[in-house]
């Protein structure tokens, strides 16, 4: 399995959840101070696993709305 989006549009969305993660967490500032990545891996673990969080927050709210 690719470790990359299906769907190539869905990397600008990605990008801006991954700064709306970082932001909330406080930790922008480093994102920004290092053009976007994150170097220190605490930081990049926290941010993923929060992305992957609200994803399928996302997923299931939009599953429970189809069922409906």
């Amino acid at each position: 399995m690719a470790n990359r989006p299906v769907d190539p549009n869905a990397i600008k969305a990605l990008n801006e959840l991954k700064y709306e993660i970082a932001s909330e967490l406080g930790i922008l500032e480093d994102m920004t101070k290092n053009k976007g990545s994150i170097q220190n891996i605490f930081f990049a673990g926290h941010v993923g696993g929060h992305m992957t969080k609200r994803l399928v927050k996302m997923a299931e709210k939009e599953l429970s709305n189809k069922n409906k």
